[in-house]
């Protein structure tokens, strides 16, 4: 009976993974508007029911969509980080800004992250789990800069959505610009005074 429902639990994972990935180049080629629920079985190569049986409804599937766009660009950050081997706090945020404009540059992250998500799952539910990836970790940032006294104490919660919006709008203000490298390099300075401003503060 255990082995039983290993394989049970085994087929439910895999078919709730075969949504998500089917699903997301979905989302990100016609929006959540343009796909349709019958879209998303056939693509996975499940039916409807199998569908409904992970999901609610098309909702929750673009919720689980965007779950595991976060977490690979918080892996991509995360690991962009460490590999640049700085100690201190104001290069570390740099090098995070720097990756997420990087993901933000690519389509589906700006569709699906940036433009349709907080509509589709509505703004309270957007950015509860923006504070689980990136927000979460912004906050961590500033809140170990206060810490170690790398800047003066200050609300955390507040300055750290100054700093994601400023983030968010950047990487749609490079979205609209085809791709310009003047424009990115503009972007990343502002954004490189922005962070030297915050410390300085």
């Amino acid at each position: 009976m255990k082995d039983q429902r290993r394989t049970q639990a085994d087929r439910s994972a895999a078919t709730r993974d075969a949504l998500v990935r089917a699903a997301r180049p979905l989302f990100a080629s016609d929006g959540f508007g343009g796909v349709s629920a019958e879209a998303i079985a056939r693509a996975a190569g499940v039916t409807r029911g199998a569908m409904y049986h992970q999901f609610a409804d098309k909702t929750e599937v673009y919720a689980a969509v965007l779950e595991v766009i976060e977490d690979e660009v918080m892996e991509r950050i995360s690991t962009g980080i460490a590999e640049a081997g700085h100690d201190d706090i104001v290069e570390i945020m740099k090098v995070g800004a720097k990756i997420w404009l990087d993901a933000c540059a690519e389509p589906a992250v700006h569709k699906i992250v940036l433009i349709e998500a907080p509509s589709v799952l509505g703004w309270e539910r957007w950015r509860e789990v923006s504070m689980r990836h990136g927000m979460g970790m912004v906050q961590a940032l500033l809140e170990s800069a206060i810490e170690t006294g790398r800047i003066r104490k200050q609300p955390v919660a507040p300055l750290a959505h100054v700093l994601i919006g400023a983030l968010d709008e950047a990487a749609i203000y490079l979205a609209r610009s085809d791709g310009s490298a003047q424009a990115r390099q503009e972007v990343d300075d502002i954004i490189d005074r922005l962070v030297d401003a915050v410390i300085a503060g």
